[in-house]
């Protein structure tokens, strides 16, 4: 089976939805939590630790992709097997690695033959179009 790969910009677009819906997930957390009494700190920097760490390793091991990928049509899998999911250990590695890199991670899209970011290639990953 022979993969499209997806651009740049769509890769950005994914990002920037996820961070959207990350950004509005944590307000209506806390909106929430404002409801109640005696909220102990702890549990809203639980919170919003388990959205910002564990929103992105889980979805992509789970499902593929998080609802920035979906909603771009796309997903990540495994280099060697497209059919499959990435583990979470592996995910959870990917977005470190993204995370500690940043944008500069993005840069070498283009220059790669599957589009693989620097956290991709380090843990044998690629994103396709899931159509």
């Amino acid at each position: 089976m022979i993969n499209d790969y997806p651009s740049l910009q769509l890769r950005i677009k994914a990002a920037v939805t996820d961070f959207i819906i990350l950004v509005f997930a944590m307000y209506c957390t806390s909106e929430l939590l404002n409801c109640f009494d005696n909220v102990p700190t702890s549990l809203r920097i639980y919170l919003f630790v388990f959205y910002f760490v564990l929103y992105e390793p889980l979805l992509v091991s789970c499902f593929g992709n998080t609802l920035g990928h979906y909603f771009s049509d796309i997903k990540v899998k495994q280099e060697l097997n497209n059919e499959k999911n990435m583990s979470f250990p592996l995910a959870l590695l990917r977005f470190t690695i993204k995370s500690l890199l940043g944008w500069l991670s993005l840069l070498t899209i283009t220059s790669s033959e599957k589009r693989q970011a620097i956290h991709d290639s380090l843990v044998k990953s690629v994103v396709i179009y899931d159509r």
